[in-house]
């Protein structure tokens, strides 16, 4: 089958050029393209800005590219690692300021980016909203809003063990390992990651009603399972009676004072991909950004509740182990963020193939990195990527 080539768009002058394989659109090397443009290629909801102003974002540029950083051993610029590490989009703020911004191999200001993993922070910060409005409880067991859960290894647990991915249900997460759960998930929402497999859930709803085994007591343990913040926006819109775009338009979207709309990918049942299907603007994501940075505050308003970023910051959820303790030794994970940092409450929203939202409330310091990495995982390439950005932020901040 003709595969369209790893690098830049296709040419809308040559109808006749190589078409994307169905079964391997969202997949190496074809996500260099895709992941900028999913609204073309797979079922979205958008997510509207709607009619209000738009966030001004300051700019006052710094030549960053020449800061020095070490990494396994080696010296580099923060230049090279952007060359090198298949950038697709980067932006640092500091001071509420843009002092760098940065488009490679194709993606341009206004093309809306896949989050991956950075959407669970996204429903994280919903869910707090809703929390503090008193629309949803914490505390409250998940059959209380989805009934239906009683069949499942999800009875007894409940929204916070969502939030901090502590259930003890079994959900196997694994990308290469043929059946698992999360090839599973791949199939239903329709990213055409390999031939359809008949028998296989056709939703995400149907994929959840198939859990059934549990490996641990609620509570017991972090273990990261994407399928839990799928289930987490099942809760919201159940407690809501929204579907999952229209509350983050409304809560959050409509109110960072976002340029462009966002978009969610959706699954075969018209159900957003809360776990890794939001879709934005580099620039929109950098105004999410600082309203986090913000304390919760955007265009003098209220976004967040201020406690509920505290408690994301330093507050106690999922200990890490193995290799996330590795990449984190001094983090944790809690209410949908990696704690960077816990005791300083540098927070970050990550996803795979390389995207990145990462906080340092103390330096004032945010940065926002679009990528598609080769690999879905690469435990050298976020080693890396924190180092040169805990250069980036100390440069700025001395600066």
């Amino acid at each position: 089958m003709n595969t369209v080539p790893s690098q830049g768009p296709r040419d809308p002058r040559n109808p006749g050029a190589p078409i994307l394989p169905r079964d391997r659109w969202s997949l190496p090397p074809h996500h260099r393209w895709t992941f900028s443009h999913m609204r073309e290629m797979t079922a979205t909801a958008g997510v509207r800005r709607g009619p209000g102003p738009v966030r001004t974002l300051l700019a006052d540029p710094q030549d960053i590219t020449g800061i020095g950083f070490e990494s396994h051993g080696d010296r580099r610029t923060v230049g090279a690692w952007l060359a090198e590490d298949q950038t697709d989009g980067f932006l640092v703020l500091h001071g509420g300021r843009i002092r760098h911004e940065s488009y490679h191999d194709g993606m341009r200001a206004q093309d809306l980016h896949l989050s991956m993993s950075m959407a669970k922070s996204i429903l994280g910060i919903t869910t707090g909203i809703l929390a503090d409005s008193g629309r949803i409880h914490l505390s409250a067991p998940l059959t209380q809003y989805l009934p239906a859960l009683e069949a499942t290894a999800y009875r007894g647990a409940t929204v916070q063990h969502l939030l901090d991915m502590t259930s003890g249900v079994v959900f196997d997460e694994s990308y290469d390992v043929a059946g698992s759960h999360m090839q599973k998930l791949g199939q239903a929402v329709g990213w055409g990651e390999g031939p359809r497999i008949e028998g296989w859930p056709e939703t995400i709803w149907q994929l959840i009603l198939e859990l059934t085994e549990a490996e641990r007591s609620h509570g017991a343990q972090f273990l990261y399972r994407s399928i839990e913040t799928d289930l987490l926006g099942f809760v919201v819109e159940s407690a809501t009676g929204q579907p999952l775009a229209e509350l983050v338009s409304d809560l959050i979207w409509q109110r960072i004072g976002a340029e462009e709309d966002a978009a969610y990918t959706l699954d075969h049942g018209g159900f957003a991909l809360a776990d890794g299907g939001f879709n934005a603007t580099l620039r929109d994501y950098a105004r999410f950004a600082q309203m986090i940075l913000d304390g919760g505050m955007a265009n003098g308003q209220r976004v967040v509740p201020a406690g509920w970023i505290e408690e994301a910051r330093f507050g106690t959820g999922g200990d890490l182990s193995g290799v996330q303790a590795e990449i984190l030794p001094d983090g944790g994970y809690h209410n949908k963020w990696w704690q960077a940092d816990r005791a300083r409450g540098v927070i970050m929203a990550q996803g795979i193939y390389g995207q990145c939202i990462y906080l340092d409330f103390d330096a004032g310091f945010a940065a926002v990195k679009l990528s598609t990495w080769p690999t879905a995982l690469s435990v050298p390439g976020v080693k890396t990527r924190l180092a040169a950005f805990r250069a980036i932020g100390q440069e700025l901040a001395g600066a």
